[in-house]
């Protein structure tokens, strides 16, 4: 009787996870930090973070489970990529990043992955060609980095929905200058710093509507004085994901990042599960 090969991904699973147990579980940063290092280093052992027998993948243009991800790595990793973590997050059994990657040319990206039982079983991402600095002089990824405010968390997670549902995709604009900070530090690479720049560009319209149109809010993590949205729209008419990643101080939005990618058509997809 022939002996059952082992799936090589499965003994890495194995051996990464004995020395877990030996060196203490580590947290879901940690592990995300593991996972994406993947990207740059090509190692087969970074993708064992997945539970591939329940591993969810958002990405339209990545095969699901982690052999999909082991392929995905190494092939990137030919490329001689470059992952630089910026700001880094948990909220309960999600992890989130905010990061440069260098994939022969720089791009900004928003990882977020579901945790159950110290492996990945979820994952969504957006990602964007890096743009700026702003007429404001700001770049993507610059401004503050530290998480403070453990405490009002679920306050701030609650303000960042607000200003999506009602502002982003209800379209009260008035509401911003209860919601947003006069001058707000501005990341948008086409935005300069202010209420009334963004304030400008909800108002732009194309083609007779609006050319940035919010038409749901699918979720928002958040820790301490950070809280991202993720939401699905259409940029100019196209179908596209918008993360917003806002820092609040004193009950009002100062700082704002984001990323806009359009989602690519149906027949494009590797992956029967959506963007959201």
């Amino acid at each position: 009787m022939t002996p059952t090969k082992t799936p090589f991904i499965a003994i890495v699973r194995a051996v990464m996870f004995f020395h877990l147990e030996v060196a203490g579980m580590p947290s879901n940063k940690d592990l995300l930090k593991t996972l994406l290092k993947g990207i740059e280093t090509g190692d087969p052992g970074a993708a064992a973070v997945v539970n591939e027998a329940k591993y969810i993948q958002h990405n339209p243009q990545t095969h699901e489970g982690s052999e999909g991800l082991a392929e995905l790595f190494k092939r990137l990793s030919k490329t001689n990529p470059r992952v630089n973590f910026v700001r880094v997050f948990e909220d309960g059994n999600f992890a989130f990043a905010h990061n440069e990657y260098d994939f022969s040319g720089l791009r900004v990206a928003f990882e977020v992955f579901r945790f159950e039982d110290g492996q990945a079983v979820e994952h969504w991402d957006n990602i964007q060609p890096m743009k700026g600095p702003n007429p404001s002089g700001r770049g993507m990824l610059d401004g503050t980095t530290e998480i403070s405010d453990l405490a009002g968390t679920e306050i701030n997670r609650g303000m960042a929905q607000r200003f999506a549902e009602q502002v982003l995709v209800d379209g009260k604009l008035d509401l911003l200058d209860t919601l947003v900070d006069e001058n707000l530090v501005q990341h948008d690479p086409d935005l300069t710093d202010g209420v009334s720049s963004l304030r400008a560009a909800l108002e732009e319209v194309h083609d007779g509507a609006p050319k940035i149109r919010h038409d749901k809010v699918h979720r928002v993590l958040a820790e301490g004085n950070f809280a991202l949205c993720m939401c699905e729209g259409r940029k100019a008419d196209v179908h596209t994901s918008f993360y917003h990643l806002f820092r609040f101080q004193d009950g009002l939005i100062v700082e704002h990042w984001n990323t806009i990618e359009a989602i690519a058509p149906r027949s494009e997809w590797k992956n029967d599960n959506g963007k959201f």
